[in-house]
C-alpha cells in the first residue's frame, strides 16, 4: 500500500473542466486550508453530482482523476476580486463514470441506501482500494495511477 493519501473532490463538472483544462485543483469556493492537507503523490478524483453549478443537469459520476505535483498552494491571480488557493495537479487520461455502479462496493459509502450523504463536503479522504476501484472504473490502468513522473495528459470527456 502507498503512503500517499487518496482524495474525493466535489465539485460541478463545469468546474472541473476548468480545472482540468488548467492544471491544478481547486475547492471549497478557493480555500487555503482543504489544499493545505494534500501532498506531493496523493490521488484525487473528482466526483460531480451536476453538470453545472448551481442548477445544472444532474450527473453523479467521477469526471476527473489525477496526482498532486507539488503540494504547493499558491493563489491565483485573477481578474476578478476573489483570489482562490490552488494546487497543481497531473491529471490522466480518463472517462466519466457513473458512480452508481459502483455504490456497493465502494467501503467509504457506508450507507448504501443514502449514498449522496458521503458527498455531502467538498472534499474526503478516501481508502486507497477505493481509489484504485474507482480510476479502474474510469479506464485509467493501474500503472498509469501509480505512476508519480508520467506526462500530464487532459482528461477526456
Amino acid at each position: 500500500m502507498s503512503e500517499n493519501r487518496h482524495w474525493i473532490i466535489i465539485a460541478s463538472k463545469d468546474r472541473v473542466d476548468h480545472a482540468v483544462a488548467g492544471g491544478f485543483a481547486q475547492l471549497n469556493r478557493g480555500e487555503a486550508a482543504p489544499l493545505e492537507r494534500m501532498r506531493a503523490g496523493d490521488g484525487l478524483v473528482f466526483y460531480s453530482p451536476r453538470t453545472a453549478y448551481p442548477d445544472g443537469e444532474p450527473l453523479q459520476a467521477f469526471t476527473a482523476i489525477g496526482r498532486i505535483r507539488t503540494g504547493t498552494v499558491y493563489q491565483a491571480t485573477l481578474a476578478a476580486n476573489p483570489r482562490p488557493f490552488r494546487t497543481d495537479v497531473e491529471y490522466l487520461l480518463s472517462q466519466n463514470t457513473p458512480i452508481k455502479p459502483l455504490i456497493a462496493q465502494l467501503s467509504f459509502i457506508r450507507s448504501k441506501a443514502h449514498w449522496g450523504a458521503a458527498f455531502r463536503h467538498g472534499v474526503r479522504c478516501v481508502p486507497e482500494w477505493d481509489f484504485l476501484q474507482i480510476a479502474a472504473a474510469m479506464g485509467c490502468s493501474p500503472e498509469s495511477v501509480a505512476a508519480r513522473d508520467s506526462h500530464a495528459v487532459a482528461a477526456v470527456s
